[in-house]
């Protein structure tokens, strides 16, 4: 159990409870106002660019691979363990980017993997032959469009924050220090080691 002590850990549990908090809460407000698809008019937050509006995601990003849930969230969970494994290494706790990337990305995991287990009172409403059973989709809300540019796939904050934690990660793989050839670390080009 010594790896789940020590640095490191209060702040990945933080991020990622943040995270997943954000997310859920702001998909439950916003379905409860505006109600399922369809259900009510959008809310114009700025004219022709960002609308608030539900929809349901049966599949992953941009909406690929419809359908195939029970798949999603099995690669969602193994994320998640392999996450946790990496977290318990003293070299990836002692990174704050590292621990805050790597939170942010659980807890969008989490967003989305509680609304593919199935959203508790949440049933659909059409079509027809659907009608009463459980939703087993991801919950969208946020609709961005650059009129005559990209009318960009409805997404939620958990998407945003794996996004967010990509890019963390991505930026964080260039600017990682260089290893020295006894194994030890150095701060950057031209440092010097004792």
């Amino acid at each position: 159990m010594a790896a789940f002590s020590g640095k490191g850990w209060p702040l990945f549990l933080a991020v990622t409870g943040i995270a997943a908090t954000t997310d859920l809460v702001s998909k439950e407000w916003v379905f409860r106002a505006l109600g399922m698809p369809g259900e009510s008019r959008p809310i114009s937050l700025l004219s022709g660019v960002l609308v608030l509006e539900t929809n349901l995601n049966e599949g992953a990003l941009f909406g690929m691979g419809q359908g195939m849930g029970a798949f999603f969230a099995t690669v969602s969970v193994a994320a998640m363990i392999g996450i946790l494994a990496l977290v318990s290494r003293t070299a990836t706790r002692s990174d704050p980017w590292l621990l805050t990337a790597l939170g942010l990305i659980v807890g969008g995991i989490i967003g989305n993997l509680y609304d593919r287990l199935g959203s508790p009172g949440l049933e659909w409403h059409a079509p027809l032959e659907r009608r009463g059973e459980a939703v087993l989709a991801v919950r969208d809300w946020i609709h961005f469009t650059l009129p005559g540019v990209i009318d960009w796939p409805i997404f939620n904050l958990a998407d945003s924050w794996l996004v967010i934690g990509a890019g963390i990660l991505l930026l964080s793989s260039f600017t990682a220090p260089a290893s020295t050839a006894d194994g030890g670390r150095t701060s950057g080009p031209g440092s010097s080691t004792p």
